[in-house]
């Protein structure tokens, strides 16, 4: 939990812009699409740009020289590929690039199952390849569709299996309503995660008023949408 030492609403644009995985997700995106909202979170000085693998080549090239690293998302958006699946796609990407964080989508039908065990062992296996390249793991619950007692438990797994941040939502759940990173479901991830682990929101942060309430909740990073970036910075 980061504990900021001023409001978020006097914070600098540079000092919110840290708070920011600008996401270039989408995947009907064109390579001119690509390189446009990767360069602006590099101009706007987010910590991170957040890609699809196929998409680190260009990452790479952007972000070379500057503050901002790179986020790739792996398993991504359901998470429902082999553990030895997993593991190679972390290896793959942390092997031939230098990457920041790798954001991991953990088993949610498995956590929706109870299957703790599984869900820990599935995460710790992407956490120990990625930690021997010095890249931090943020694994995404997909909290839409879990109960507020499963994020809990699913906290749990993930500090058990050494990961740097647990995180809401992908942004591309289907079938349920979209509330993404509500104060209240940020509050219930703050409370059980403690200093033990990060805490990353995202999805449905699209305004300022939001971003800097989440702020001061004490959240660690934000995974915001590349239209949204200037709205919450204001800029």
């Amino acid at each position: 939990m980061t504990h900021p030492t001023k409001k978020a609403s006097e914070m600098t644009v540079a000092e919110l812009a840290a708070y920011i995985d600008q996401s270039v997700l989408k995947p009907e995106f064109t390579e001119a699409d690509i390189r446009r909202y990767i360069q602006e979170g590099v101009d706007f000085g987010c910590a991170t740009v957040c890609v699809n693998p196929s998409s680190l080549p260009i990452a790479a090239e952007l972000t070379a020289g500057t503050k901002t690293g790179i986020c790739v998302v792996c398993d991504f958006p359901f998470g429902t590929s082999t553990t030895a699946s997993k593991v190679l796609q972390a290896e793959e990407y942390c092997k031939n690039f230098q990457i920041q964080d790798l954001d991991i989508v953990a088993n949610y039908g498995w956590i929706r199952s109870g299957k703790w065990a599984e869900v820990t062992a599935d995460i710790a296996a992407v956490v120990e390849v990625c930690h021997r390249y010095g890249t931090e793991v943020k694994v995404i619950f997909e909290t839409d569709a879990l109960t507020v007692e499963e994020v809990k438990k699913a906290c749990e797994c993930a500090i058990e299996a050494r990961a740097d941040f647990v995180k809401t939502s992908t942004g591309f759940l289907t079938g349920h309503e979209a509330h993404g990173a509500t104060p209240e479901i940020i509050k219930v991830m703050l409370e059980t995660c403690g200093d033990r682990i990060k805490v990353k929101g995202s999805g449905c942060i699209r305004t300022r008023e939001h971003f800097l309430q989440l702020i001061d909740m004490g959240i660690d990073r934000m995974g915001i949408g590349y239209r949204s970036t200037p709205i919450v910075l204001n800029v």
